[in-house]
């Protein structure tokens, strides 16, 4: 490592916000007194739901508001300046150099039509001018050594399309440390990332804030890799600051009842439960309550809730710990998570003799020429879940778009409820068809952005059971109650409805279609944890309902939370299988073993 410096005993703080505020151009607040500062070395985590303020609050330390909002009051201080009063030249050659900025997709980050190298000296000839050659090329293969990347022309002459994703968020990171900034801001930068790479690109965060003396301001929804990584966490809500404290602290004993929430919403690979969501949504910008803004969701709340906004106020527990709740006083047992880490016992399902609901059988698949699936094989029965697990490009997503008929490269044996099943989905009649549904990761991309959800509903109705349209106002209704939606919301589009909705909407789409297999394609990887623990919670009773499950994920709390199997996938080929709790607790394979270790867990073992 190549440090900017050697860290002292009690190093300095590298940033400090004190009082900042943003709010829309016709004065509605967005986020207001946030305040708070963070040390060379360390790493200070933004935590909350959408629209709790995370990434407004990181993108205004670079002085930088979404179009429409503006920085309404307070101070960003980093390397004795005060950002928020530079002008556009001064902020131009702040911004990258002082304070560098990591998005949470590379793939849309990086240019696609210049190489590693010409990014990397772009950001040398701007923030560092009067490097020589030489050095500038010394700095570059230093820096790709630090993010543990090959410094090599074959490399460096690459494209970003020719790099895997943990590649290109390295490529960001070189990026943002090259210049040795005081400040790093990060934006859900492992969001996308499968286990094993998510864990190495935590780790090398880590070592460089430490090595390079940067104070880091990491934005996540995902607490257990914030308890992974963390010095520091802001519990946000509704734009203010709910509580402040170490990680340790935190994660330990949280004070205010909504970090308990999104504790508690948090699946983990050593806890067999269900996460719990938190009760109701969080409130849009117009619809914040007038003194705590936490009070409508809140099993504490009184009357002074709805009126007084609480101060925050610091708990005498020994370190720096600050929370802003009326009712601290009546918690006599602050919440422990370790507390329900206590009563482990094993869930093994009974299913009985019958036979599967779903065989494969020695199925394979190509890609661009280059075999992806390699002789996989297993079984599905009614009311069961099977998740399907390992790094990205192992074949998980390959084999549930050949189960569901939209794999053209697919070679193999499907049978379904003992019957030959056809591998294209063209080839499938409409009374099988139905009976296998496909969710998508991606809500936003998968319902038409033009029809409302009455409209992508019926439309279902029409294509499967044109003979049922006189009932459809009713069916429509069943399927939005039974994914806890309120039917009220038919007649909005998409645009209208918030990520957590807009994925109830395409379970119920499938839903409609009165299926018997759901084929679930990492259908809360984008989601917060409460919005997650709810889907969660749906799945599973579905499942309770007899409806059988392909869960295709790489966070392995969930497979621990709701699957019955598993299938551990590498290369395009199964290398261990088993029942959840036996798998997970005792892997035969080094695969496996080290998909578990990587995997971030809160809980203290």
């Amino acid at each position: 490592m190549h440090s900017r410096l050697q860290l002292q005993s009690t190093p300095s703080v590298a940033i400090e916000v004190n009082n900042l505020g943003v709010s829309l151009i016709d004065g509605t607040t967005i986020v207001s007194e946030i305040s708070f500062s963070v040390l060379e070395g360390q790493i200070l985590a933004l935590v909350g739901e959408s629209g709790s303020g995370k990434t407004t609050i990181a993108t205004a330390l670079l002085a930088h508001t979404r179009q429409g909002a503006k920085i309404s009051q307070g101070e960003v201080n980093v390397a004795g300046l005060d950002i928020l009063k530079l002008d556009e030249n001064a902020l131009r050659r702040v911004r990258g150099k002082q304070v560098s900025y990591v998005p949470q997709n590379p793939s849309t980050a990086l240019n696609p039509l210049i190489t590693i190298k010409t990014h990397l000296e772009d950001v040398l000839k701007t923030h560092a001018p009067t490097l020589a050659a030489a050095q500038q090329q010394a700095r570059i293969i230093n820096t790709l050594k630090d993010v543990e990347l090959s410094h090599g022309d074959a490399f460096l002459n690459r494209y970003p399309h020719q790099l895997s994703g943990g590649q290109q968020q390295r490529v960001l990171l070189a990026l943002s440390f090259i210049t040795k900034p005081s400040v790093i801001v990060l934006d859900e930068p492992t969001t996308a990332l499968d286990v094993t790479t998510q864990a190495k690109v935590l780790l090398t965060v880590k070592k460089l804030c430490q090595s390079y003396g940067v104070a880091a301001i990491y934005v996540s929804h995902d607490l257990a890799v914030v308890k992974k990584i963390a010095d520091h966490v802001i519990v946000l809500y509704g734009g203010r600051i709910a509580e402040k404290a170490t990680a340790a602290a935190m994660f330990s004993h949280p004070w205010h009842p909504y970090s308990q929430g999104l504790i508690s919403a948090i699946p983990d690979i050593h806890l067999r439960s269900i996460p719990v969501p938190i009760v109701g949504n969080a409130p849009s910008l117009q619809s914040r309550a007038k003194g705590c803004v936490f009070e409508p969701r809140c099993k504490l709340a009184t009357l002074a809730c709805k009126t007084i906004v609480p101060p925050l106020d610091k708990i005498d527990i020994g370190d720096d710990h600050v929370v802003a709740c009326h009712n601290l006083s009546r918690q006599t047992d602050p919440f422990s998570f370790n507390h329900h880490t206590a009563a482990l016992k094993s869930r093994v399902i009974q299913l009985g003799t019958q036979p599967p609901l779903l065989e494969v059988k020695h199925l394979f698949a190509s890609y661009d020429g280059k075999q992806v699936l390699k002789d996989v094989s297993f079984h599905l029965k009614k009311g069961e879940c099977l998740a399907l697990v390992g790094e990205s490009g192992s074949g998980k997503t390959t084999i549930s778009r050949a189960i569901a008929g939209l794999n053209a490269n697919a070679a193999g044996g499907l049978y379904f409820k003992g019957q030959s099943l056809a591998l294209a989905a063209r080839s499938r009649s409409a009374a099988i068809s139905h009976q296998i549904q496909y969710i998508f990761q991606n809500p936003y991309q998968s319902l038409n952005p033009r029809q409302t959800v009455r409209q992508t509903l019926l439309n279902t109705v029409r294509h499967y059971f044109p003979d049922k349209l006189k009932d459809s106002d009713e069916i429509i209704t069943a399927a939005l109650i039974r994914v806890a939606l309120d039917p009220g919301l038919a007649d909005r589009f998409p645009k209208e409805l918030s990520g957590g909705e807009l994925q109830r909407v395409s379970i119920a789409r499938a839903l409609v279609c009165e299926p018997s297999l759901l084929i679930c394609d990492e259908i809360t990887s984008a989601l917060d944890v409460s919005v997650q623990a709810a889907i969660l919670e749906l799945i599973k009773s579905l499942q309770r309902n007899g409806l059988s499950i392909v869960f295709v994920t790489h966070n392995l709390g969930i497979v621990r939370s709701i699957a019955d199997r598993v299938l551990v996938l590498k290369n395009g080929a199964v290398v261990e299988s088993g029942e959840v709790d036996t798998l997970l607790d005792q892997p035969q394979q080094p695969y496996t073993q080290e998909l578990i270790n990587d995997s971030p867990s809160i809980v203290d073992l």
